[in-house]
């Protein structure tokens, strides 16, 4: 089928979707809601709690790292000082930069070599599990950016693969709904980690701590594995159905980047770039934040635990917006989901972020929408399929995530630059007063950067108007 013709991105939404090969037989809606596909969802939401459980939990880590127990226990190399806190945060902030960055190419050749597909979650256990025991032993943040940043990463990336490529098979009418899910199990698992955390390096210390994560990692990703299988081929398909389905189940699969014709692919990643800056920033210094103003130990844990919470329900709803596709343009679900984070960031931590009742209800509002950002990515999926049949949402999913790595890598070190930058000018009584204050406005404004598509599309309008 041609490629539609490039169309006002703000329109996206009115104009009448094409459906792919998969979703115009007569059977995919009722496969996408048997006991089989509901299996298959089940284990990829399960598995993202072995995925994602380091890295939701590293700001309780990186707290016992520079401020509380452990402070000083981490070396910057063999022969340094104290490691610093940009060097401690990031651990945390590559863990999961490469965990995304690595998924172009790992979903790219995946489609190509369908074949690896089901070796790719069994090495990712291995590489996972061996990785955490290995960190267990490191002394300085080097260590722990080379096993846990990249090689225990990767690992991930192995098993968030096999994942995500079996639920874009599985679901193609109700994407939404299906990573909207997805994600709800990666915030799930995020919510009563911090508090586990916390009593693990309390009571036993990072080295043991990370030992009860490889053995437990190993033990939930098992049982999810199996579970996720195949999309059986339809009884009656055409002649592309067919060689669709031969090409993810063997031999070699179609690869086609069409997509990266169309400006609007474009556009929408970079907004997903720029909001995936600043993301992570809550999550990584939320627990420091709280010990600084002096606030007891367990609300650091609990501000993260109320973020995962929230992201549950804001990535069902935005996921369900996404697949309203005659309903809302993909740019202002995106828009949604920006403004609704950045709105929280500027008024509740900047203005009021030194009371405990305010920073909770922040954390609420800034999970629910930030959390939820990823969902979007549907509409995306949906509007690039609209626009060219032959794209594999599979392999845009993937371009997704790297960008998303991309600008999770790159707020690492600026994140640690901002709070080490000095204190800001600002009334005493708001969180912009603290050393955080830079943090807080960056935050902010990649939060609101991330509806980027819907500013391009507002700004030619207007010079249009003119």
């Amino acid at each position: 089928m041609a490629p539609q013709p490039e169309t006002e991105l703000g329109e996206l939404a009115a104009a009448d979707p094409s459906t792919s090969p998969v979703e115009a037989s007569a059977q995919p809606h009722a496969v996408e809601r048997s006991r089989s596909a509901y299996l298959v969802l089940l284990g990829c939401v399960l598995i993202q709690a072995p995925i994602w459980g380091y890295s939701l939990s590293f700001g309780i880590f990186e707290e016992y790292y520079t401020t509380g127990a452990g402070a000083g226990q981490l070396l910057s190399s063999e022969n340094g000082g104290a490691a610093s806190v940009g060097a401690v945060a990031s651990v945390g902030t590559s863990q999961t930069g490469v965990l995304y960055l690595m998924m172009p190419a790992s979903l790219t050749v995946l489609t190509r070599y369908p074949a690896l597909r089901p070796w790719c979650g069994p090495a990712g256990l291995i590489l996972t599990t061996a990785c955490l025991i290995a960190s267990s032993f490191a002394s300085t943040a080097r260590q722990l950016i080379a096993v846990q940043g990249v090689l225990h990463a990767i690992g991930c990336g192995l098993l968030f693969s096999a994942a995500s490529l079996c639920l874009d098979e599985w679901f193609a009418e109700r994407k939404g709904l299906a990573y909207g899910a997805m994600w709800s199990g990666k915030s799930g698992s995020g919510a009563g980690l911090p508090f586990l955390t916390n009593a693990l390096l309390n009571k036993y210390g990072s080295h043991t701590t990370l030992r009860i994560f490889a053995v437990a990692s190993a033990i939930l990703a098992t049982p999810p594995l199996f579970l996720m299988r195949p999309r059986p081929p339809p009884t009656t398909a055409t002649t592309s159905q067919a060689a669709e389905h031969e090409g993810r189940t063997g031999g070699r699969g179609r690869v086609s980047f069409s997509f990266a014709r169309h400006s609007a692919f474009w556009i929408l990643q970079c907004g997903n770039v720029l909001q995936s800056m600043g993301y992570l920033m809550p999550s990584t210094y939320l627990a420091s934040y709280a010990r600084a103003l002096g606030f007891p130990s367990a609300t650091g844990p609990v501000f993260l635990a109320l973020i995962s919470l929230a992201s549950v329900p804001g990535s069902l709803l935005i996921g369900l917006l996404s697949d309203a596709r005659g309903l809302l343009a993909p740019t202002t679900v995106i828009l949604v989901s920006s403004l609704g984070s950045a709105l929280p960031v500027f008024l509740l931590w900047g203005l009021g972020g030194r009371h405990v009742g305010v920073l909770v209800v922040f954390s609420l509002l800034y999970g629910f929408f930030a959390g939820g950002f990823s969902s979007t990515w549907s509409a995306v999926l949906h509007e690039m399929r609209r626009r060219d049949a032959a794209t594999d949402t599979g392999l845009i999913f993937g371009m997704l995530l790297g960008g998303r790595g991309l600008g999770f890598v790159i707020s690492g070190p600026v994140g640690g630059a901002l709070v080490e930058a000095g204190r800001l000018k600002a009334a005493a009584f708001t969180g912009y007063a603290t050393q955080y204050g830079p943090m807080m406005i960056y935050t902010g404004l990649t939060a609101t950067l991330g509806a980027w598509g819907w500013f391009w599309t507002m700004g030619k309008r207007a010079i249009r108007a003119f």
